[in-house]
């Protein structure tokens, strides 16, 4: 693995990959790269109306994808996905954590009960797919790759007059903590788990927060704007493919230098 012209290398044709939050925004972009790679997609979302849009767009553009509703902070919901995943595939050799969620708050006047739902979403939820999905990919014998998606909030502690979302901080740094664990103890198996830390990306979730300070975001980021769509996938498919065969456990910013 890791051998081959540069086709071969960032080519996923044949692998089956499973996207959560793949309905919008960064999560979409992460499956269509992957799908343009060659990757049979799963995507998952709790939004039925946004799921079936992504899906048809998907399609649209020639890849192969299934739409599957609900949330990874239900058990129920992630054992079905799984048990469809296999019905329909037999095997799955890419997961992609992007499913996530944030609450806004002075931090202290941030509500126990928003703080734990972050949890719940964002780490609790992420760690209970990514075990489930783990031991079906031991079972197969042949590796695979488990990409979190992270954030810059995780790797250090931030202004809050940028963010003021602890709980998502924390949750992100959790996530970080977990791709390292889970790269040491995953390794002799061959599979690979490693993190993106995007900075600010025009999404849903930051819509509110680039309203107020996309200026002042920008006048610290040493290239001197915010992320553009487009910007991620490419990471994403050499994460998942032949040509990160030797990378595991790096947590890896993609911010325009704003972390450096």
């Amino acid at each position: 693995m890791g051998e081959g012209g540069l086709d071969e290398l960032f080519s996923l044709r044949g692998k089956v990959a499973l996207v959560t939050g793949g309905s919008r925004g960064i999560g979409l972009e992460l499956a269509e790269g992957l799908g343009e790679a060659g990757a049979r997609l799963v995507i998952t979302a709790r939004r039925e109306e946004f799921l079936r849009e992504a899906e048809a767009s998907l399609r649209a553009r020639g890849i192969e994808v299934a739409a599957m509703l609900g949330s990874v902070a239900e058990e129920a919901d992630v054992g079905r996905w799984l048990d469809r995943i296999l019905e329909m595939y037999g095997r799955i050799d890419i997961l992609v954590n992007n499913a996530g969620i944030s609450w806004g708050a002075p931090t202290l006047e941030m509500p126990f009960e928003r703080w734990r739902q972050v949890m719940e979403t964002n780490l609790d939820g992420t760690w209970r797919l990514t075990q489930a999905v783990c031991r079906q990919m031991v079972a197969q014998g042949d590796g695979g790759r488990v990409i979190n998606v992270a954030s810059i909030a995780g790797l250090a502690g931030g202004r809050p007059d940028e963010l003021s979302a602890i709980g998502y901080s924390v949750s992100k740094a959790g996530v970080i903590g977990l791709t390292r664990t889970l790269a040491t103890h995953m390794a002799p198996y061959g599979i690979l788990v490693n993190a993106i830390c995007p900075g600010f990306f025009p999404t849903r979730m930051t819509r509110g927060i680039l309203q107020e300070a996309e200026a002042i975001i920008s006048e610290r980021t040493p290239m001197g704007r915010i992320g553009r769509p487009g910007e991620l996938k490419g990471l994403a498919v050499f994460l998942a493919a032949p040509a990160s065969s030797y990378i595991t456990g790096q947590a890896i910013a993609v911010d325009g230098g704003a972390t450096a």
